[in-house]
């Protein structure tokens, strides 16, 4: 009986410990970002927009999601919340280039080319946060990004330096099965943002670039 009981306390303490692990991360994402999230009529004015990359299909075109968060940025540019737009993804492989595909998309909905600037290493979330404010020199910006990744967004964007407001995008999708599984994922993900910035990972830098400073000039 006394086994047993030992056994029953190390499971809840193990799932206790779980918990927090996960619920602690998460938590500070969504204390971070508390007054943060707007539309784009309400959201204040600030310099630059940051559009996270995602998926593209294999003509280049921008999956939903990631359309949906470029077309936030080109409201954003239009009413003039921002003077210019930072579109990071993942350009690892030579036949993968998401920045392209978003600064192409972008250019043709009627952006001027200079007011696009492309940065090439936003591997993850953390590496957008750090190369905007390390790389491009940017201190205040507007996030436009999915609902449910917006926390965990303007987070990491503001540990890295960079004042953050986010706007984003629910697109009627909350409900489906994409859509949870997409916000589920958030709980992992939250945990590897606290070990990223505990550790102050380094992801690729390089030398400053002056594309955005340039597009604001323009």
């Amino acid at each position: 009986m006394a086994g047993r009981r030992r056994g029953l306390t190390i499971v809840a303490a193990t799932l206790l410990a779980l918990i927090l692990l996960a619920g602690t991360p998460t938590g500070y994402s969504i204390a971070a970002s508390q007054g943060r999230i707007s539309t784009v009529a309400d959201v204040a004015a600030k310099p630059v927009a940051i559009v996270f990359g995602a998926a593209i299909y294999a003509s280049g075109a921008p999956l939903p999601y990631l359309q949906s968060r470029l077309d936030l940025a080109y409201e954003l540019l239009k009413t003039g919340k921002v003077r210019a737009i930072l579109v990071s993804g993942d350009n690892r492989r030579v036949d993968y280039n998401e920045p392209d595909a978003m600064r192409t998309y972008l250019i043709k909905r009627g952006v001027p080319a200079a007011k696009v600037v492309a940065d090439y290493a936003g591997f993850d979330t953390y590496a957008t946060c750090v190369r905007a404010n390390r790389i491009f020199g940017i201190t205040a910006a507007i996030l436009t990004t999915q609902t449910y990744h917006l926390p965990r967004a303007i987070a990491t964007c503001r540990a890295a330096g960079v004042d953050s407001w986010g706007v984003g995008d629910a697109a009627g999708s909350r409900f489906t099965a994409e859509w949870q599984l997409d916000s589920l994922r958030e709980w992992p993900a939250n945990v590897k943002m606290a070990l990223d910035l505990l550790s102050r990972r380094q992801p690729l830098l390089g030398r400053p670039e002056s594309g955005i400073s340039d597009a604001l000039k323009s």
